[in-house]
């Protein structure tokens, strides 16, 4: 796409006003690739008592296991003090642990030093929380990722964008009147999730925070939301697995095995860091094999971070023993070899969409200044805030109800 100068294009900020900066755990064990491992963690530290249990949790200035804390909205984790639990670990959900890494958590407001409720609260089957990514030197790759699961973190300085303001896809988080506007300069008023498609396609990193380049041309509008669209159907990860042509499709050539290390369900690292063979197409991991994998895949950064490297990073490091975030599979999991090759084909799409990406050429812009004419520009200050979504009690600390 030609340069569109800052002062012209759209800020992603104005556009998408309501933002949250994502989650801080303050703590690794509450994450995991898998379900059991978390469930093991729970049952160990509620198994210990007094400063062994205080000291297993990992106590910060937010959160200790004396701390008075309400119900992560949506859930159904206890609101007593940690330093008295004695139930079964709550059901994991799955989060966005890192870029194109789906993990799970322990959603217990008391295992979290900064959950970020407004999120909680609107998450559901219809969010789409947009991650923005940073501006920085380092900055590679999307400028916008896109998820269904709850985001655990984003780019530097980087915040979570919900489309919806509202649970049940309810209140497009948009510009008031943007889509009015839109609807009058197109000819047809766009559905949120198009607008956001759109954006997905042309987001590009500013100096002053994403830029989302806009069009009155309606052919090109339709263009750009398609491939913003598919896009999102790759990030999103739902419905039907996507693949990639016959021949080019990744395959395990020899299986992945891990290192047991110690006893019980301690983990053990890996025999060998990930290596790529690049002239082969193959992905090496000890005795483990995997090919073809696309050169494309491989080199897929966020931030200058291999997305594979990191991916492995998170399920082969070596915790410290003793400590809650050491309990893990003995093993390699057969569940994680499946998820590493749907991860493999949604990189090298991805990678394939990009060309389209740059060859999107803007024609009849819609600046800032035009926004700006039409009202949609300055955006009000409510729009920058949360709704308020709540038609029922939720759980405070010590099982008291407070309606927010």
């Amino acid at each position: 796409m030609p340069s569109v100068t800052p002062d012209a294009a759209p800020l992603l900020a104005d556009l998408m006003p309501w933002s949250v900066a994502p989650p801080k755990l303050g703590r690794r064990w509450p994450t995991a690739p898998d379900t059991a491992s978390l469930k093991a963690r729970w049952d160990a530290l509620v198994r210990a008592e007094g400063p062994d249990r205080e000291a297993l949790f990992g106590p910060t200035r937010a959160r200790t296991t004396h701390s008075a804390v309400a119900q992560l909205p949506g859930q159904s984790s206890g609101t007593g003090r940690l330093a008295r639990a004695s139930a079964p670990c709550p059901d994991p959900v799955r989060v966005l642990s890192a870029p194109f890494d789906e993990q799970w958590l322990i959603p217990d407001h008391r295992l979290i030093d900064a959950a970020r409720p407004e999120l909680w609260r609107v998450a559901g089957e219809d969010q789409v929380f947009v991650v923005e990514q940073g501006s920085g030197p380092e900055a590679s790759g999307p400028a916008l990722l896109a998820a269904s699961a709850l985001p655990l973190s984003a780019g530097r300085g980087g915040r979570v964008r919900p489309l919806y303001r509202r649970p049940g896809g309810r209140e497009p988080n948009l510009a008031p009147g943007l889509s009015e506007h839109l609807g009058t300069r197109l000819g047809h008023s766009p559905a949120p999730v198009d607008v956001l498609a759109w954006t997905m396609a042309v987001a590009r990193r500013g100096r002053d925070g994403c830029t989302v380049p806009l069009t009155a041309d309606p052919e090109l509008w339709a263009y750009g939301v398609e491939l913003g669209r598919r896009m999102l159907r790759l990030m999103r990860r739902g419905g039907e697995r996507p693949k990639l042509p016959g021949g080019r499709r990744p395959y395990v050539r020899a299986p992945l095995t891990a290192l047991p290390h110690g006893a019980g369900r301690t983990a053990g690292p890996l025999l060998t860091d990930p290596y790529y063979d690049r002239a082969e197409e193959s992905l090496h991991l000890g005795e483990g094999r995997i090919s073809p994998v696309p050169p494309e895949a491989w080199d897929f950064e966020v931030d200058g971070v291999r997305v594979i490297e990191q991916w492995f990073a998170a399920r082969t490091g070596t915790p410290e023993p003793g400590t809650l975030e050491a309990i893990g599979p003995a093993g390699w999991p057969q569940a994680w070899t499946s998820e590493l090759l749907e991860l493999i084909t949604v990189l090298a799409l991805l990678a394939e969409l990009r060309p389209q990406q740059a060859e999107l050429e803007l024609r009849s812009p819609i600046t800032r200044a035009e926004l700006r004419t039409a009202g949609v520009l300055p955006v009000p200050d409510t729009a920058r805030r949360p709704a308020s979504v709540l038609d029922h009690h939720e759980e405070g600390p010590e099982g008291q109800f407070a309606l927010i």
